[in-house]
């Protein structure tokens, strides 16, 4: 799927091997126009076409004793294809307007959203160049069937929007970290990566905590409400559904300290207590 997260997964392949003190070298398929694509991989020679002044190493080259990460390959012309299978078959490019190849030694990690088996029957991608490219694969579902991974990834990105943003994050609070573990996220690693970066951007502390997801949080409320207080008749079944939203919206508004949040539900400590531990509420 797109978004899943396909480029964190190949640079902790190429990090995490002999070949990490060399390039890792990410290359998006689909955002290259067809016509530069050729030369933005292999490079190209001073004359090869109107406007090459000079030479011009390639992304293959660039990558060389490293990693080539080509994302949504299903994207690249049969025309290139043909080009990518000779270069993986002899290790070697031939930039455009060489007459010459150079040998290059580059391992190649590839991804892609499509189903390349049905792109093979409707002729759109090579089969032999599928093969030679699925010796290892791995299946990256979305996110949501992955829940373990939200908080990895959730440390992955603050450290990152730390050093970008000149913040100091230290972490998520449990309350905040529910409301992430909760959601869909039909936009996948991307949407997780946007969502992290906005709450950075609004956090006045170094915890995050659920009113830094504004966007998380009402579609929460919108739809506790209605499915836990308005199920069947019973008064006493909709008061506790409300009680537990109304002790949750506390905790998040004092950044989970209970005392403050006690306070703001006008009753005792030890009786919140016990509601938390009663609704199983993490905060």
């Amino acid at each position: 799927a797109s978004g899943t997260g396909k480029e964190l997964i190949a640079r902790g392949i190429h990090f995490t091997s002999d070949r990490s003190k060399n390039s890792f070298v990410p290359v998006d398929c689909g955002g290259i126009p067809e016509n530069l694509l050729e030369s933005e991989l292999f490079g190209y020679k001073k004359g090869a076409f109107t406007g090459a002044l000079k030479d011009k190493i390639g992304l293959f080259e660039e990558a060389n004793r490293g990693t080539v990460f080509l994302d949504e390959i299903g994207e690249m012309p049969l025309s290139l294809q043909v080009k990518l299978l000779r270069v993986l078959q002899e290790n070697e490019i031939r930039p455009v307007g060489d007459s010459k190849s150079k040998k290059i030694d580059v391992r190649v990690l590839a991804a892609t959203s499509k189903n390349l088996e049905e792109e093979i029957k409707n002729g759109t991608f090579r089969e032999d160049l599928f093969y030679r490219l699925n010796v290892l694969p791995i299946n990256l579902p979305p996110l949501r069937e992955r829940n373990e991974d939200i908080p990895l990834l959730c440390n992955h990105f603050i450290n990152q929007f730390n050093k970008r943003l000149n913040k100091d994050i230290n972490g998520i609070i449990p309350a905040a970290m529910s409301l992430l573990l909760k959601h869909d996220w039909p936009g996948n690693v991307r949407e997780l990566e946007n969502v992290i970066e906005r709450a950075i951007v609004l956090a006045e502390g170094k915890l995050l905590a659920p009113d830094n997801f504004p966007s998380l949080l009402e579609k929460r409320v919108g739809t506790d409400l209605p499915d836990k207080i308005f199920k069947g008749y019973s008064l006493k079944d909709a008061q506790k559904a409300l009680e537990e939203i109304l002790i949750k919206k506390a905790l998040t508004k004092t950044e989970g300290n209970r005392t403050k949040a006690a306070k703001l539900l006008e009753i005792s400590h030890p009786s919140l207590l016990s509601k938390i531990k009663a609704y199983k509420i993490l905060s």
